[in-house]
Formats: C-alpha cells, sequence, structure tokens
C-alpha cells in the first residue's frame, strides 16, 4: 500500500513536469493551471492502473497448485469507470496441491481456502467438501471427525454443482 502510494505522487510530479516541461518549450502559452491538472490526471490514472492490475499480479504470484476457484467484482458510484469495466477486489484460491482424502468417506475432501482482498490480509480456512452431495463446511471449533470417517458438528452449505468452490475442490486431484 505504501509503495502504491509513494508510486502514485511520483506519477503526478512526473505529470506535472512534463506539462512544466512542455510549457517551457511552448515559452509560457500554458494556462498555469495545467500542471496541477496534469498531476491530478496523472495521479488518478495511476490509481485506477493500480486497481485493475491488482488481481493479475497477485493471481501471478501464487504458488504452484493454487488454483483460482471464485473471484469478486467491484462497482461503485465513486468510481464511475467501474460500470464501463469493474475490476477484481476480492478473490478465493484453492490449494490443490494438498487436497486431502479419506479411505472411508471417497466422496469428501479437504482443502485449504485462501482468500484474498484489496488492502486486506490474506485468510486461509480449511474447507470440507462432500463431492456426492455438493455440499461444503467451513472447518471451526466445534467440529468432530467419528471412527469411520463421519463428521458431526459442521455448519454445511448446500450449494448447485456449479459452485466454483466446490467444482475446484471436487474437480482437483
Amino acid at each position: 500500500m505504501f509503495i502504491e502510494l509513494i508510486g502514485t505522487f511520483i506519477a503526478g510530479i512526473a505529470g506535472a513536469g512534463l506539462v512544466m516541461l512542455i510549457n517551457h518549450v511552448l515559452r509560457g502559452r500554458l494556462p498555469r493551471w495545467f500542471a496541477p491538472v496534469a498531476a491530478g490526471l496523472a495521479m488518478l490514472l495511476t490509481t485506477i492502473s493500480s486497481e485493475y492490475s491488482w488481481f493479475s499480479r497477485t493471481k501471478d504470484t501464487l504458488p504452484e497448485g493454487m488454483v483460482v476457484a471464485q473471484t469478486v467484482e467491484s462497482k461503485a458510484f465513486y468510481r464511475p469507470w467501474t460500470y464501463v469495466q469493474p475490476f477484481t477486489e476480492r478473490f478465493v484460491a484453492i490449494d490443490t496441491a494438498t487436497i486431502q482424502k479419506h479411505p472411508d468417506q471417497p466422496g469428501m475432501k479437504l482443502a485449504q481456502a485462501y482468500f484474498f482482498g484489496r488492502w486486506a490480509p490474506v485468510n486461509k480456512l480449511p474447507v470440507l467438501t462432500d463431492c456426492a452431495e455438493g455440499r461444503r463446511a467451513a472447518l471451526a471449533d466445534g467440529i468432530a471427525f467419528e471412527k469411520g470417517g463421519a463428521v458431526t458438528g459442521a455448519q454445511w452449505v448446500t450449494s448447485s454443482k456449479d459452485d466454483p468452490i466446490i467444482s475446484t475442490i471436487c474437480g482437483a486431484g
């Protein structure tokens, strides 16, 4: 965040400096207000570029085996350009390299889900998926595994078969 802020300030200084250089070449023919406007536009364009490139930059740094399962796009009235092209603000990645299966429950898979958000820390959550029933549960306190692989205390979320998290986990491994 701090690096992006510094980059935005540098873009503003560069935008104003470029207009001042052009004004010097034109021997002062540009209006005086043009330099601050150019600085503001350069800062705004840098911020927009940073917002739109965040997802691809973050996705490119994921380790091998991490698959993006779901993305959340954002639109906001104070960002009118997002109505033309929304940007990805959050996404869920599944670590397919470490998916675990239980021999007594072949339809169940345990995976690590990572929740990424712009300006937010990464959150990790183990997710148990019942591929046969099309449901998933976040493993939290109060979950117990019985003999034979039965799960008690889980708050199952039933979804359609095309749920991106369930299909990513069940389709891997």
